[in-house]
């Protein structure tokens, strides 16, 4: 472990207390947290994720956001000025860091690809934990790289930085014991996985159109494939490749409306998202508020589209989405309704699928 270099900080002294209390930083962890204050990380200006966008946080309420356990958003629009306010890099919450630093089970003397430098802040406790030698971070965006390599110097850490594109790993340092990704991924790309040495471990959150977020833990096995379980939701920017495009609006000439005893909040468990995204592949399921009544909107690349919220739904194109989630739900209720940990994943040179443990 690389010897703490910066004083306890209060505020981050109770935020390690609170994770600790509630079993998510071991000791070693706790230490390691303890010294690394997340305020050194974070550039001015910062902003507070909001449903409808982002709000500038400043002062003392700047440092309020800093020191609980929510995401503090360090950029919008890529960096680039005058854009509509979309938050595109992010300090995480604190317990999903604590929570994916768990999963990833380091060592001492491990090496360690982390996939998304960002501020610094996860490769800032990696350093402590593995030591700084053993510690690749790689950004894709060279403004945050050189921000993170300034946070990084002030703490008197020195790991391998580069800027480049994530989706290809940093194959000249490779194989890796651990790999953790701090952005979404859509599938895991090939490159990460062959960087992975025998028995390695790979952490990642990853997205589908049909869900969110999931985190999964990922083992290379013995013929070189990697499996694992999810363990937890998880909602981060996707990686730059990874983004969505939108889908245009449906034909509203093809509107049809009708009562639906299937509640938005049968859709909303991760479970079920898990599920749905491989009984209904293709289709993007997207959960909200629409004047104040819990909704699901449902959209398919053909056109189809469904909402639903307050007993009725909207169906429209040429697909009954609406139905077909319909049947979805009442299969997955006949499972028992899985959870999150029930569902796994495996990756393989031909692809990347979703299963169920019976």
């Amino acid at each position: 472990m690389t010897t703490p270099s910066s004083p306890v900080h209060p505020g981050q002294a109770a935020l390690a207390r609170e994770l600790a209390e509630r079993g998510l930083l071991s000791p070693q962890w706790r230490e390691v947290w303890e010294h690394t204050p997340r305020h050194h990380f974070i550039p001015d200006p910062a902003w507070r994720q909001l449903r409808r966008g982002c709000e500038l946080v400043t002062g003392q309420e700047r440092m309020d956001l800093i020191y609980s356990d929510e995401p503090v958003v360090t950029q919008l629009d890529n960096g680039e000025p005058g854009g509509p306010g979309v938050a595109t890099s992010s300090n995480s919450m604190p317990e999903m860091v604590a929570r994916q630093l768990s999963a990833l089970d380091v060592q001492p003397g491990h090496r360690v690809l982390e996939i998304g430098t960002a501020t610094g802040y996860v490769a800032a406790l990696l350093c402590r934990r593995v030591g700084e030698e053993n510690v690749f971070s790689v950004e894709i965006d060279g403004a945050l790289g050189a921000q993170a390599r300034a946070n990084l110097d002030t703490e008197g850490l020195h790991p391998t930085l580069r800027v480049t594109d994530g989706a290809m790993g940093l194959a000249d340092h490779a194989p890796y014991d651990r790999i953790l990704s701090t952005c979404a991924l859509r599938e895991v790309p090939p490159s990460l996985a062959g960087q992975l040495a025998p028995g390695g471990v790979l952490v990642a959150p990853m997205t589908d159109v049909f869900y969110g977020g999931a985190t999964v833990r990922l083992a290379r096995q013995d013929n070189g494939d990697l499996s694992g379980r999810f363990f937890h939701g998880a909602s981060y920017m996707p990686m730059r490749s990874h983004r969505l495009e939108k889908l245009g609006p449906p034909d509203t000439t093809t509107a049809r409306r009708r009562e639906t005893d299937l509640a938005p909040e049968r859709l909303h468990p991760l479970g079920f998202a898990l599920y749905g995204s491989a009984c209904l592949p293709g289709v993007r399921m997207t959960h909200g508020f629409h004047q104040d009544v819990r909704t699901v909107w449902l959209q398919a690349e053909d056109g189809s589209a469904a909402v639903a919220g307050g007993g009725t739904v909207t169906v429209y194109g040429p697909r009954d989405l609406w139905a077909e989630a319909e049947e979805v739900e009442s299969e997955y209720a006949a499972r028992g309704r899985p959870d999150t940990g029930s569902f796994g994943m495996t990756v393989t040179p031909h692809g990347q699928h979703l299963w169920l443990v019976p």
